[in-house]
């Protein structure tokens, strides 16, 4: 690459946020080189994607972006410009048709995310997006380049404007490390510690329970969750028993007030329903029924429908009396108390938290302290639930990104 060309665009990251910057700044005239740590671009993209790729959700858009706690305000604007309609008619100019499921959650028609990323590479490398691998950003020189590393050494690139897409600190061995915090919080950008989101958390479980019931489902179950200061959030759905503590997307769709929470105040305590179908009369009336010879065990299967992971669950809580008195024990059945300790590392969530500071950036996603270098995607302070929410957020970030980046150059030419 020749050490300066007019209208390049350096992109500094290939996920979801770096490709769709690429994309729109290549569509504005733009010479557009992206610039990936890894062996190829996508990779975190293509693991999300392992189970059935969850691109969007199509609930209405009001509800959608109360979906960015705090940071509502500011998506909104992201989202606006790009929201989950435009995301899936973006695929389907890619070939790729979607389907929303039952839960609203927005899938490709195959579930599957390599044949989506397969063709819009293929098509930003038809628009001339230049492709570059294995290069570790290490910053600027003094003069201002970009200094990159790779298996053939240090190279020095200049750009007229900068996108950096760096991910946050989730899944580091798929690049996404948090490396790039030492590097810009040297030049004075605010960034919020890096911390778990959509992760699971610990229980202090029995060596039985572990042993026994590690990566069962828990369904249908609803959870509900009271803050310190008195607030109360109800969802159902499902999690799993970990040999640590529980995962899943109910335990996810929480994470952010627990993890939260437990910073507070040192652990947190959700309520369990076991049962959300069967209301607390009808359950208490059907579990007072005599036992006969019937065991605890298989009068609960019976008249409760309460078995395996679920029974261990009840045991694992609470004390031996409980389970003599049939009022006490629907009570629990329907409210049982779970102790959260502490969320799981960062490297094994699903996505994280924190990152740049909004405030430290303009409306166009530009750092304030460093004209013509843009920041979107995950490495912003910022932070969703699952259901394509993320990916959401960091398309449409990314595409407001890539189009300032070419705004910011043809300005200055004028």
């Amino acid at each position: 690459m020749n050490p300066h060309k007019e209208n390049c665009v350096a992109v500094i990251g290939g996920g979801p946020a770096g490709l769709m910057a690429a994309e729109t700044a290549a569509q504005a005239g733009m010479q557009v080189d992206v610039y990936e740590r890894m062996g190829s671009v996508g990779r975190k993209f293509l693991v999300a994607g392992k189970g059935g790729l969850n691109l969007t959700h199509a609930e209405p858009f009001a509800a959608f972006v109360t979906r960015f706690g705090t940071r509502q305000a500011e998506i909104r604007r992201w989202l606006e410009a790009f929201d989950a309609d435009a995301l899936r008619a973006w695929a389907t100019g890619l070939g790729v048709e979607t389907f929303v499921g039952s839960s609203g959650r927005v899938f490709p028609r195959d579930l599957k995310a390599a044949p989506l990323l397969r063709g819009w590479v293929r098509r930003l490398r038809a628009s001339g997006v230049r492709f570059h691998v294995q290069q570790r950003w290490l910053g600027w020189t003094g003069a201002g380049a970009l200094r990159f590393s790779s298996t053939e050494g240090e190279r020095e690139v200049e750009a007229e404007a900068v996108v950096l897409a760096l991910g946050g600190g989730s899944w580091p061995i798929l690049g996404s490390d948090g490396s790039w915090q030492g590097i810009l919080a040297g030049r004075g950008i605010d960034i919020a510690p890096l911390q778990a989101a959509n992760c699971g958390f610990d229980v202090n479980w029995t060596a039985f329970l572990r042993e026994r019931h590690a990566g069962a489902p828990i369904k249908p179950v609803s959870m509900q969750w009271t803050s310190a200061s008195g607030e109360v959030i109800h969802r159902q759905g499902e999690f799993v028993l970990t040999r640590d503590g529980i995962e899943g997307s109910l335990v996810y769709a929480l994470s952010a007030h627990l993890r939260d929470e437990i910073a507070r105040q040192g652990s947190t305590t959700i309520h369990l329903d076991l049962l959300p179908g069967r209301d607390l009369a009808r359950l208490t009336h059907d579990i007072s029924r005599p036992r006969g010879k019937h065991s605890l065990a298989k009068h609960l299967h019976r008249h409760a429908g309460i078995d395996g992971a679920k029974a261990a669950l009840l045991h694992e809580v609470l004390e031996r009396d409980v389970f003599n008195d049939a009022a006490r024990l629907a009570a629990a059945i329907k409210a049982l108390p779970l102790r959260l300790l502490r969320p799981r590392p960062l490297d094994e969530a699903i996505s994280s938290a924190g990152g740049v500071r909004l405030e430290d950036l303009d409306e166009q996603l530009m750092l304030r302290k460093l004209p013509g270098v843009f920041c979107a995607g995950e490495m912003l302070d910022w932070e969703a639930p699952t259901g394509g929410y993320l990916l959401s957020a960091s398309f449409a970030s990314g595409r407001l990104a890539g189009a300032a980046a070419a705004n910011w150059i043809n300005t200055r030419q004028r």
